[in-house]
């Protein structure tokens, strides 16, 4: 400015110079004239040059009393000029406020409301806002208020750092001191909020607006609603409509536009409609953005068919296709797996003279991927390239697919051929390439991605570390998934709940329970809050490695972390608890569920079912079936299982029949599980007929019997006395490649032993030991009981010394017999040793045992020890005979 008024004054002296030569006395007037000018401009270079000196002196070091000396040197009293140019040209807001403090005590004067502007100027370029309420308190008190300019430089420098409550502060901060806000900071802010959906604040604004006499627009309305419907907020955004109509206001086709395509998004499809045929009847047009936000609203909610009438009323008599229009109908055949109509909407739309857009081969390239037609998709892709350029989601989406069919090959070729096209992979297709493989399990290519991942271009985020820990965890891999967790921190990462959730629950499945427990406690000290799911998960996990009493406290934890407990979290506890054999707590768990207003889902109604029927409730289990079926609900193999088992248990299996010819009807492919529990439970009542009649039906099905499946038949045929056929039974069960079992076993020995065929279960006993398995302390017993009273004697003891060698504790069944065994072969003493073994060990010894005892005793003339026998005896007679008394 100063050099163009020096310019302009010096061509005026020039010319006034060189006309005095032409002109009279009036010359002198020029002279007067350019000798004012050549004054301004010399006091303008005076003042700048004061200004630098003052700006020198300031910059020149830290402020003390050298600087207000050498400031106080150079101008006693500043004037308003300088110290405004002062402040405008300084860039410390700090030096800029010790300036303006030391020239307000120097003139002993209030600064001018310039002066007071071009600080709030700077302060708001320098972001710094420590003394903006002293001035703005201060400006306040002398009776001036802020420029609309300062006040837009505050609110905009705000808005740019994304400062935006601070900007919101501001604005309070000059309401506080009665100052009227300026119209374009209102609307700027307003603007910023509505990004990031801040729609209370911006109310709050736009009511302020209101009260300061602002007029506000239609733009404005829209903008306010835009946020409130885009929140679900309805109600709000319908209040903003009617105060807008009520103002007077008459709504244009953008607002409809917003109001259709917002409230279309949060699932109010038939408000959109309203809205839709409302505008019509307001005589506004529907443009193109109209017909394309309904369609999409109309897709996205699965109304297909409303959505293709729509397109057609659009189509009529219509020259030039809307392509948007196009893509989102593409995209709507898309969602549901309309290939065919997809491809036919397209071919129309080239046919019509449109050329497709990347988006429609888009949208028909992930249709083609729901449905896994791969090759489909590379050929569309070959023709796409005639029409449009495929961008990076295009490659992103055929790279997705191949690897989901295992094809890792093709995806890389893919890979290759979108650097060839000038696109590089971003972090969206490694993470593909990764969550992909590792799904597929190819851990090792996943792997290989990971760690070939240029770090320049391409680093890996949370989701990448993430998809690779949970993948090389669920297969085994947790040392390597662990490492990589190290890495994700060593490269400054941030571990969510997600990370350790995995980690946690793919220790507990290795069987490493106290890493999972240290996962935890790590998680919990580097500051990560647990979520519902996590907590859900570790109370899952240390529930089946056995420790009832801590997922018992960690059900309280989810509690104390300020969590409602869900109906997983309850599932989770009740269905752990019953296999743990505390089902007798399940009724408490469920009042407590229903209580809290848990809604059930299938699986919790399982586990409940389950939880009543082991603790014998199971008129409780079944009204709760009906309660499931009436809610909805289709009960599953699990339902039907868990309650036919219950109602076999206690013979109610009539009912129980019922029920498996229920669960028939409705569809429902039937396990073994349920036919294993109809045997045994037919079986246990010697309906043995229907056992066979089960056992026929579940072969039929072509499922094939197991262990129990078996096991339960034999058992019921022993307790019937039919052991040959038991024996029948056995033969065809290793016939059919089902290996038996100790119990198997155990089962035809003490049916056997019963019929006196002594010698058929020792040989029993002989294979069942060259399997190498373990019989049971009732086997024992059996074997050990059944040879004593076959005479042999010998192999009997030598079965009970094994016995206890082997650890096992024989009961008191297993000394009687044994001690009769040795008795009636004459081993007096041996016998005797073991009755005093018996009697120390606390068991009862039978009054046969005893009389037998005695009689060889006296035969071997140990009178002694039969003295104590007979003593024990009479012991015994007369505590039977007192309890018969009683």
């Amino acid at each position: 400015i100063s050099l163009c008024i020096r310019t302009t004054c010096c061509q005026i002296f020039n010319t006034c110079k060189s006309l005095s030569s032409l002109s009279d006395g009036s010359s002198s007037e020029l002279y007067k004239k350019s000798a004012i000018f050549e004054g301004k401009i010399n006091s303008i270079e005076g003042v700048r040059k004061e200004v630098d000196d003052v700006c020198c002196i300031l910059e020149g070091g830290p402020w003390g009393s050298a600087i207000e000396n050498a400031l106080s040197s150079l101008n006693e009293k500043p004037q308003p000029g300088l110290i405004i140019g002062v402040l405008r040209k300084l860039k410390d807001v700090n030096l800029a406020i010790n300036y303006f403090r030391w020239t307000e005590k120097k003139t002993d004067q209030v600064h001018c409301p310039e002066a007071y502007n071009s600080l709030l100027i700077l302060m708001a370029r320098n972001k710094k806002f420590d003394c903006l309420e002293q001035v703005l308190e201060e400006m306040s008190m002398v009776g001036f208020g802020p420029s609309s300019n300062a006040c837009i430089e505050l609110v905009v420098s705000c808005v740019k750092s994304q400062k935006l409550r601070e900007a919101f502060d501001i604005i309070q901060m000059m309401r506080k001191f009665k100052f009227r806000p300026a119209f374009s900071a209102y609307t700027t802010l307003i603007g910023a909020l509505s990004a990031v959906f801040e729609s209370d604040l911006m109310l709050t604004l736009f009511h302020q607006m209101q009260e300061l006499g602002y007029e506000v627009s239609v733009h404005l309305f829209t903008t306010l609603i835009r946020v409130f419907a885009k929140e679900g907020r309805v109600d709000a955004a319908l209040n903003l409509l009617d105060e807008m109509r009520s103002n007077c206001f008459e709504a244009d086709v953008v607002l409809y536009n917003v109001c259709i395509d917002c409230f279309g998004k949060v699932g109010k499809v038939d408000m959109a409609w309203k809205f839709f045929h409302e505008m019509k009847a307001q005589g506004l047009v529907p443009d193109d953005v109209t017909f394309t936000s309904m369609i999409g609203v109309l897709c996205k909610s699965n109304r297909l068919q409303e959505a293709i009438e729509l397109f057609e009323l659009m189509e009529q008599d219509r020259k030039v296709p809307c392509a948007y229009a196009y893509n989102t109908m593409i995209m709507g055949y898309g969602l549901v797996g309309k290939f065919d109509e997809a491809s036919g909407l397209l071919e129309r739309q080239k046919a019509k003279g449109s050329i497709p857009s990347v988006i429609s081969y888009n949208c028909i390239l992930t249709c083609l991927g729901k449905k896994g037609k791969v090759q489909e998709a590379l050929r569309i892709f070959e023709d796409m390239k005639k029409d449009a350029v495929p961008n990076l989601p295009t490659y992103n989406i055929l790279i997705d697919m191949l690897c989901k069919d295992g094809n890792l090959e093709d995806a890389l070729k893919i890979q290759g051929a979108m650097k060839e096209a000038g696109l590089y992979p971003n972090v969206i297709t490694v993470n593909i390439m990764i969550d992909r493989l590792c799904k597929a399990q190819k851990l090792d290519e996943a792997v290989s991605i990971f760690e070939g991942m240029d770090h320049k271009v391409c680093c890996p985020n949370e989701v990448t570390f993430c998809s690779l820990i949970d993948g090389l965890g669920k297969h085994g891999r947790v040392n390597d998934a662990y490492r990589l967790y190290e890495k994700m921190l060593d490269s400054d990462k941030i571990p969510n709940a997600v990370v350790y959730t995995s980690l946690i629950r793919n220790f507990f499945k290795c069987g490493r329970k106290e890493d999972g427990h240290k996962i935890y406690k790590e998680m919990l000290r580097r500051g990560c809050a647990p979520d519902l799911m996590l907590l859900n998960t570790y109370m899952d996990c240390v529930f089946k490695a056995g420790e009832i009493e801590k997922g018992r406290a960690l059900f309280e934890e989810i509690k104390a972390q300020g969590f409602i407990p869900d109906v997983q979290s309850y599932s989770i506890l009740i269905h752990c608890l019953v296999k743990a054999g505390f089902a007798h707590e399940t009724y408490q768990l469920f009042h407590a569920m229903k209580e809290q207003g848990c809604i059930l889902d299938t699986r919790a109604y399982n586990t409940v079912i389950d939880g009543f029927c082991k603790s014998g409730k199971v008129n409780k289990a079944y009204q709760l079936l009906e309660e499931m079926k009436s809610k909805g609900h289709q009960p599953t193999v699990v339902t039907y299982g868990s309650v036919i088992d219950g109602l076999s248990k206690i013979d109610r299996l009539d009912e129980a029949y019922m029920l498996l010819e229920e669960a028939k009807s409705q569809g429902i492919e039937l396990n073994l599980v349920i036919y294993s529990s109809l045997i045994d439970g037919f079986g246990k009542v010697g309906r043995i007929d229907e056992a066979y009649l089960i056992l026929e039906e579940l072969m039929q099905k072509g499922l094939t019997p197991n262990t129990y499946t078996w096991n339960c038949l034999l058992d019921a045929l022993v307790k019937a006395e039919e052991v040959d056929e038991a024996l029948v039974c056995f033969k065809s069960m290793k016939d059919m490649n089902c290996p038996p079992n100790h119990i198997t076993y155990s089962i035809l020995i003490n049916g056997l032993c019963k019929i006196r065929k002594f010698n058929k279960a020792f040989v029993l006993w002989q294979e069942m030991e060259k399997q190498w398995l373990k019989p049971n302390t009732i086997t024992y017993t059996t074997m050990i009981s059944g040879l004593a009273k076959a005479g042999n004697v010998a192999e009997a003891h030598g079965l009970f010394e094994r016995f206890k060698a082997n650890g096992g504790i024989p009961d008191s069944a297993c000394y009687n017999a044994i001690i009769e065994g040795l008795s009636n072969a004459n081993r007096a003493m041996d016998a005797y040793k073991l009755f005093e073994e018996t009697r120390q060990k606390g068991f009862n010894v039978h009054t046969k045992t005893c009389v037998v005892l005695l009689d060889a005793l006296h035969k071997a003339e140990c009178l002694e020890q039969a003295a104590i026998v007979g003593a024990v005896l009479k012991e015994t007679a007369k505590s039977q005979h007192a309890s018969k008394y009683w």
